[in-house]
């Protein structure tokens, strides 16, 4: 249990000061930005890690799990398109794997506005615990080597519990386009 804990604290004391870093120095490029605009789709390749995720849930009396943490890989290929794929411990203390497309052609200043499509499983009361399809709002916002996205999650019922998730990403791998 405390090695649970320590983990959580380092990859918590490792990545935020990087995120608001980061989420300053977008702050100081939005101001000089148009603040509404369509993405132009461009290839690239950049390869981020994530720790799982956090999460707010709005039926705050059911006691959920908030520290959804786990791993997870995200590789951008396109400016307006990436894939993920990764394992997290889930709402119902249980874990789940997942993967999806992340689509997201609008920005507003730094960040990213579409969704993400996909699956997911592990949820006990959502096909016994098999696989389902989800599409869930998600903003992304990606810095030099640091990123976030944060996830709307809606409330379906006793099957679906409703959040707003904070996943922080590291960039790990970028190659750049000679043209």
């Amino acid at each position: 249990m405390a090695t649970n804990s320590l983990r959580k604290a380092l990859v918590i004391g490792a990545l935020l000061p990087a995120a608001i870093v980061g989420l300053s120095n977008a702050c100081q490029a939005a101001e000089s930005d148009e603040v509404f605009s369509i993405i132009k789709p461009e290839t690239k390749s950049q390869l981020w890690i994530n720790p799982g995720m956090v999460s707010y849930h709005f039926q705050r009396d059911q006691n959920f799990n908030n520290g959804n943490w786990g791993g997870g890989l995200e590789y951008r290929f396109n400016t307006v398109a990436s894939a993920t794929a990764g394992r997290f411990y889930n709402s119902d203390r249980a874990y789940s794997n997942y993967a999806g497309i992340y689509y997201q052609p609008v920005a507003i200043g730094p960040i990213k506005l579409g969704a993400v499509f996909g699956g997911f499983n592990g949820y006990p009361t959502t096909n016994n615990g098999g696989w389902f399809a989800a599409a869930l709002p998600a903003l992304t916002w990606e810095g030099d080597w640091v990123g976030a996205n944060v996830f709307v999650i809606p409330t379906i019922g006793d099957r679906v519990h409703g959040a707003i998730s904070l996943q922080l990403k590291l960039k790990v791998f970028e190659r750049n386009e000679q043209k």
